[in-house]
């Protein structure tokens, strides 16, 4: 069973879903009109639809002719504050853009919902189709976890997979076993001293300085303290201190982000930069106090089932067009919940159009990043296929 000519069947009407989303994004974990626009797409299937009440996602259940196992696909489909400079004739019409792609991955899910409900009779158990609002930075996948998500077909299910689509060779998979992603954790840190006469300063305890130097000491310490083979990243952000200009303040504070590929790094990190700032503060005659929360976990593909997506996906469409990443990314996912829960895989789809030179190809994120919604075809084909290897006729 091949869903690609399928797929390519309906990339005309995939194309039309994505391009009105891209025209009309949302950011956040309220999204009446996407979600508006999902309902519509799916209505006919027979699907099982169940909306969220803390935030405006869709879930989507398919079942099968016959008993078994239950598959999740998700779609996140939130944009992002990012004002448009593409100039495409579908660009954004407000002050949002799908600057991540999202707008594909939902069009890609509708896609498998209509391959995999046209193949209905085929399948011996069911797929649950995740459209998450949310997910840059509102904790979508937290929410509709919260919300009975994995309970949806009363079985948890045995796989989950999503598709990220980002520049690169266009129609090219990508993925790994393991860490793929980095977990988003933040840091804040508030140096307190004695404000006082900026003409004065032996009078105050400056926590100025105290917290500058715990800048410049959180990015030896994540060369010095941290494996190179499982890397850290902080980046200081936020930069917070007093009003006045001839004034000492009391308190100065810095925001970072910080990225991690392990559990134990990420633990480690929490106690080491605890360690550090509040010994260079007092070392200053300042306290400190230092908060670090984890936003999302990192992202970590199941060894065996990244090993049989990738299996998968090369049988569907060739060797050259599936490729075995060799390293992870340092961004972050909050599919990385779901993954915490059900072993699957995060793939990613590369789709630079073409003309765009990869050297340079604008990354996600970028108010100029194109993305070439030729792919959704195969997109959707992908997702439908990996969901069938679970549930549909097994050869041999």
């Amino acid at each position: 069973m091949s869903f690609i000519a399928a797929g390519a069947e309906i990339l005309d009407d995939l194309v039309a879903i994505r391009r009105d989303l891209h025209l009309n994004p949302e950011i956040g974990l309220d999204l009446p009109r996407t979600q508006a626009k999902v309902l519509a797409a799916l209505r006919g299937l027979g699907l099982e639809i169940t909306l969220g009440a803390e935030a405006t996602s869709v879930v989507a259940v398919l079942r099968g002719a016959a008993p078994g196992p239950t598959v999740l696909l998700r779609g996140d489909m939130d944009a992002l504050p990012v004002k448009e400079l593409t100039g495409l004739d579908y660009a954004s019409t407000n002050d949002y853009m799908h600057a991540c792609g999202h707008d594909l991955h939902t069009a890609g899910l509708v896609g498998a919902a209509r391959l995999l409900t046209a193949r209905r009779d085929a399948l011996a158990g069911n797929v649950i189709f995740m459209f998450q609002p949310g997910e840059e930075g509102y904790n979508g996948a937290g929410v509709m976890l919260g919300e009975g998500l994995l309970e949806a077909t009363g079985d948890k299910p045995v796989a989950a997979y999503a598709i990220h689509v980002g520049p690169g060779p266009n129609g090219v998979f990508m993925t790994k076993p393991g860490p793929i992603l980095a977990g988003a954790n933040e840091l804040h840190i508030t140096v307190n001293g004695v404000g006082g006469h900026g003409s004065q300063p032996h009078t105050a305890t400056d926590p100025v300085p105290a917290l500058l130097e715990i800048g410049t000491a959180l990015q030896t310490m994540a060369t010095r303290k941290f494996d190179a083979f499982d890397p850290v990243i902080i980046s200081v952000t936020q930069l917070s201190a007093g009003e006045g200009l001839n004034v000492i303040p009391e308190s100065a504070s810095l925001g970072a982000t910080v990225r991690t590929l392990s559990k134990a790094s990420t633990d480690k990190l929490a106690a080491e930069s605890k360690q550090l700032a509040d010994g260079i503060a007092a070392a200053h005659g300042c306290t400190a106090d230092v908060k670090f929360l984890t936003t999302y976990p990192v992202t970590n593909n199941d060894p065996d089932s990244a090993a049989a997506t990738i299996k998968v996906l090369r049988a569907q469409f060739g060797e050259n067009r599936v490729a075995l990443m060799d390293t992870a990314l340092m961004g972050s996912e909050d599919f990385s919940l779901v993954l915490a829960e059900v072993p699957g895989t995060f793939v990613f789809l590369s789709c630079s159009p073409d003309g765009v030179d990869l050297a340079t190809a604008e990354f996600n994120h970028s108010p100029r990043v194109l993305f070439d919604d030729a792919v959704l075809g195969d997109q959707a084909a992908a997702l439908a296929q990996l969901a069938y290897s679970h549930l549909g006729p097994q050869e041999g």
